[in-house]
């Protein structure tokens, strides 16, 4: 099992999103295996290769990850996107745990009952500008540096931009009142 990681999940974001966008921004080339067919999905569950019957799953450096934060921290953590000491990974996960708090709103709305959907839009909007944004509007101007943690890119920022963009696909304007976030998002996704 050397070689390019394998990815082994649906065709569609979802779960695997954020450790496609973490190998990429590590600039590791990887598989994807896509499970087509709920026989697919089986055949991973039957022959052992899901630790807890779900995916995603990774192959990679000998072993089958399973649990999208475990896979994400190993990913981090072996090409140097998780800090440089334990102060900072603490601050990366803090980062990183509410990001995927916003995360999985945005990811969940396709799902919505069409009754809902409004209001689970509003919710979206109302908890993006007004609980988490600030937040990292706040730690970017605090730490005056182009990164949430440290002086260089971490599994954080790949993370929030990860979400930053889905949440303009949301709401094209929804960063209108974040001009650091804007900078972080133009400097990230233009590298």
């Amino acid at each position: 099992m050397s070689g390019k990681p394998k990815l082994h999940y649906f065709n569609g974001r979802g779960r695997m999103e954020s450790i496609r966008w973490l190998l990429a921004a590590a600039g590791v080339e990887f598989e994807e295996c896509f499970l087509e067919t709920k026989d697919d999905l089986t055949k991973l569950q039957k022959d052992g290769s899901l630790l807890f019957q779900q995916v995603p799953m990774v192959e990679m450096d000998g072993m089958k990850m399973v649990q999208t934060r475990a896979i994400l921290s190993y990913i981090a953590a072996k090409y140097n996107l998780y800090g440089k000491d334990l102060k900072e990974r603490a601050l990366i996960d803090m980062y990183v745990e509410a990001v995927i708090d916003l995360n999985e709103l945005l990811m969940t709305h396709t799902f919505q009952p069409a009754d809902k959907k409004e209001q689970h839009f509003a919710t979206i909007v109302d908890k993006a500008t007004n609980r988490y944004f600030p937040v990292y509007e706040k730690v970017l101007k605090d730490h005056g540096q182009d990164f949430l943690v440290g002086n260089r890119l971490s599994r954080a920022d790949v993370q929030l931009l990860e979400t930053l963009l889905m949440a303009e696909e949301c709401k094209p304007d929804i960063l209108v009142k974040f001009p650091l976030l804007q900078v972080i998002e133009w400097t990230l996704n233009g590298q």
